[in-house]
């Protein structure tokens, strides 16, 4: 069963479209991650399944088909940029965000307390939070957003600008509220983290949805490439003309050169391995390392889009 499902959303200001004709569906407890460069759609996308944003036209509908206002306790939303109060307590700022949801008494008391425990608060429930690390202030904005138990969380760049232990942290949440029933929206500039925590990825860009599915599911519409990396002696052999003679193949889609190693993506089949061996001995090179995989998320989003994820804010 679809948790959210967007139909041909827009939206624009003044003279730029921001969101053109998106539609999307967001299973029940998945993990789903949402990939773009800067510019995509991607947060005025979440302002609109939010209700934050008045779109154009299109749907955004929830569980049984209810509005986000008839949905919205449902909801979790841990923003990019903090929304906590550094004045206040992690005690303090959870009991507020929580009691906007109409908890209160001890039903607010333990929600707090068992917020504080998932994001490892507990010891430090009493300080300020303006007095905190980056990494505890971004676990303090995800209880913040799930002290309330929602079925749909919205996390944005959860883990930018962090150490990589509270990182760890984090992401061991997003799989611990997954395995507790939550279904999770996931955006990241982080390919890695994608590649671990979410199984349905969509990549969007000028505010459209340009591929959806796992990442094997994308992968198969890409033509079903591989990479073949090989990892060359250095100082033997001529390895600038062994690149620019592969480059000259038809079927060879990308190749990356760095010092002495190569990266070639080509179609999954024997004849274009032989044919890079081939070249290989007649440029007197010498392989000291050779393996097939599968490209990276990150190469598959820049096939894709033609951008680097890492150019987004």
């Amino acid at each position: 069963m679809d948790i959210l499902s967007i139909q041909n959303l827009k939206k624009s200001f003044k003279d730029m479209v921001a969101v053109d004709g998106l539609s999307l569906s967001i299973g029940e407890k998945e993990v789903h991650g949402i990939l773009g460069p800067n510019g995509a759609g991607k947060s005025t996308t979440i302002n609109c399944i939010l209700g934050l944003l008045e779109y154009d036209s299109g749907t955004v509908s929830f569980e049984d088909g209810k509005s986000s206002k008839k949905w919205s306790k449902n909801i979790g939303y841990v923003p990019q940029d903090l929304a906590i109060y550094p004045e206040l307590t992690p005690t303090e700022n959870i009991q507020f965000f929580c009691s906007l949801y109409g908890f209160k008494g001890e039903e607010l008391k333990n929600r707090t307390q068992r917020a504080l425990e998932f994001v490892g608060l507990t010891e430090v429930k009493d300080k300020k939070a303006g007095e905190f690390s980056g990494g505890m202030k971004r676990r303090l904005n995800m209880a913040c957003g799930i002290a309330h138990s929602p079925k749909l969380i919205i996390m944005d760049e959860p883990t930018v600008g962090i150490d990589p232990q509270s990182r760890n942290r984090i992401l061991e949440n997003v799989r611990a509220l997954n395995e507790a029933g939550a279904t999770i929206l996931y955006t990241t500039h982080y390919m890695p983290e994608i590649e671990e925590i979410c199984n349905k990825i969509t990549v969007i860009d000028h505010g459209k949805v340009i591929a959806t599915g796992t990442k094997s599911d994308i992968m198969s519409r890409m033509g079903k490439d591989t990479e073949l990396l090989i990892e060359f002696s250095e100082g033997k052999g001529n390895i600038d003309q062994f690149v620019h003679q592969v480059s000259e193949f038809s079927d060879v889609h990308h190749i990356e050169q760095e010092k002495w190693i190569c990266k070639i993506r080509h179609p999954k089949n024997i004849v274009m391995i032989d044919k890079i061996i081939e070249l290989t001995i007649k440029n007197q090179l010498s392989i000291q390392n050779i393996k097939n995989q599968e490209p990276s998320l990150e190469e598959i989003f820049l096939s894709l889009t033609g951008k680097e994820l890492r150019d987004q804010k």
